[in-house]
């Protein structure tokens, strides 16, 4: 039997405001962390860019707070997605420079990814809720 990797990657969508600070992100770390790096430069690369004005309802983008499943363990987790400086696991930020944040970037509400951890594990994860950056609400 092949991985449990879907055929098909669910489609994303990026900001444009967002693309260019993600492509030097994953070209700075690719000595520190090869493996996500590689996998956030294929996210960027397939995505569908759309302009900064473009407000799609339920969609993922850096700031983005996230409610996400474990869909192995079944277990729900909130998260706001952040850039590597402002990364807090305590406080629930993840870096767009972790597995589950090149991950979840793009995505939006009910989309499903797997993907393969730097340790050789699969995960699946399906996104919940998702809230634009508390910014934008302003």
């Amino acid at each position: 039997m092949v991985s449990s990797l879907q055929s098909e990657l669910p489609p994303i969508s990026l900001r444009m405001c967002d693309v260019e600070r993600l492509r030097n992100l994953a070209e700075a770390a690719s000595e520190k962390y090869p493996q996500t790096a590689d996998f956030l430069a294929r996210e960027i690369d397939r995505a569908e860019i759309l302009a900064d004005s473009r407000v799609v309802p339920g969609l993922i983008v850096m700031g983005s707070e996230v409610t996400f499943r474990d869909d192995i363990s079944h277990q729900e987790r909130c998260v706001t997605l952040v850039y590597p400086e402002a990364a807090d696991v305590e406080d629930g930020k993840i870096s767009i420079l972790t597995p589950i944040g090149a991950a979840l970037i793009g995505l939006s509400v009910g989309q499903t990814i797997e993907f393969q951890t730097p340790g050789g594990r699969w995960r699946s994860l399906t996104v919940v809720r998702a809230y634009p950056p508390r910014e934008a609400l302003n």
